[in-house]
């Protein structure tokens, strides 16, 4: 009977761990771990009532926190699970690593370790993990998202079934769909403006060229979203993918953002409330950004109020199988009030929550399961393809698509 830890309580994890159950023959058994056990509780009431009799995984929980290393490691040893999800924050990547190798267990998560006190997006803290995970026969999974994850895997993808030699990457997102505030976040309010925040990046010829804060901006007419700004940002999967894919000349990611955001965050930019630097507050310090998240609303509290589609894909050219010039498209298409249907969430975390589960799948099936730290587009994507169209998320490819300028 195979066992999952999944750490976390956001709407990330609560989509995780209603997938995982829905896919009972594989996870047979989750405890579900957050520093605050009552929103564990409530992850585990709901999939009690929505699947009622249905309901065929065991449910536990716990209280964690997932800060201290030691806390982990008697947690891990007391359920004795054959692997870890990390859905916390990705401040918590590293001594969630560090347990799991003390451990024994494979670890995966969805989103690169961030230092609380500098906005660097970067994966050399998790990859100096490497040598340690494969003296230890122990595997690590990093990215097990949609975008990096899924888009990591379409990589994958392209370059098993359709590309001699990737040239140019181009990653899609686009989120057309309406909550209704005037401002809110669709996940962690403290991550999601650390990243749209930050310097844009992007790989070119060997180098990586630094732009600012929504400098270069395309438009573009998304399939079932419509027409849509979109601007140049930094995402962590350019770092592996410039890494590990042969050939690449260009990396670039792109999302779209409508006026309102952009106004509401640059007023927040202006007077200081999306700083990371500590201020005094009534003799406390306090950080401008974890007080915005908390006045923010919560992103799991979005499903009952988002109305439209997501749209997210990448965008290939290249050489292909014989050798000519090739382009590629490969997306999916995911709605909003679909996923609050089925689980209770809106799209964005369930298009994070369903490939953890699916990567976590890969592992206790032995597929992805050898020892070292992982991106994901250095494993075999066919079966987690598979996986997509089965639970979830279906793909579906353009041989003729739009190229962005």
């Amino acid at each position: 009977m195979k066992k999952t830890l999944i750490i976390g309580a956001g709407g990330v994890a609560s989509v995780a761990a209603h997938k995982c159950c829905q896919n009972y023959e594989v996870f047979a058994d989750i405890m579900i771990a957050s520093r605050t056990k009552s929103k564990c509780d409530g992850i585990k009431a709901a999939i009690e009532k929505r699947m009622g009799k249905n309901l065929k995984t065991a449910i536990s929980t716990a209280s964690v926190n997932a800060d201290n290393v030691a806390e982990l490691v008697n947690l891990i040893n007391s359920y004795k699970p054959d692997i870890v999800m990390n859905l916390a924050l990705p401040y918590q990547d590293l001594t969630i690593m560090e347990a799991c190798l003390q451990t024994g267990v494979p670890y995966l998560d969805t989103a690169n370790y961030e230092p609380l006190d500098t906005a660097k997006f970067e994966y050399k803290w998790q990859w100096a993990f490497d040598d340690r995970y494969k003296q230890a026969g122990n595997t690590a999974i990093l990215g097990s998202g949609f975008d990096p994850g899924v888009t990591s895997v379409w990589t994958a993808y392209a370059q098993k079934h359709h590309f001699s030699e990737i040239h140019y990457i181009d990653i899609l997102d686009c989120n057309g769909g309406d909550h209704g505030y005037p401002f809110a976040t669709n996940f962690s309010p403290e991550i999601n403006i650390r990243e749209v925040a930050a310097n844009g990046r992007y790989y070119e010829n060997g180098k990586w060229i630094e732009t600012k804060p929504m400098e270069i901006k395309r438009e573009r007419n998304f399939k079932h979203v419509g027409q849509k700004d979109m601007y140049l940002m930094y995402h962590e999967e350019l770092e592996s993918m410039a890494k590990h894919i042969p050939h690449l000349k260009r990396a670039r990611f792109f999302m779209t953002f409508g006026q309102s955001y952009l106004t509401h965050l640059k007023c927040l930019e202006n007077v200081g409330m999306t700083s990371i630097e500590p201020i005094k507050f009534n003799g406390v310090d306090i950080v401008p950004i974890q007080f915005l998240a908390k006045v923010l609303p919560d992103p799991a509290s979005l499903g009952p109020r988002t109305k439209g589609k997501t749209h997210i894909g990448v965008l290939f050219q290249g050489l292909g199988k014989d050798g000519k010039p090739k382009k590629y498209y490969i997306y999916n298409v995911c709605d909003h009030e679909e996923c609050y249907k089925e689980v209770g969430s809106q799209a964005i975390s369930y298009t994070t929550g369903v490939p953890a589960m699916i990567g976590a799948m890969m592992n206790l099936k032995g597929i992805w399961n050898k020892p070292g730290v992982w991106n994901m587009e250095q494993l075999d994507p066919d079966a987690f393809m598979e996986g997509l169209n089965k639970w979830g998320l279906p793909w579906v490819e353009d041989f003729e698509p739009e190229l962005v300028d």
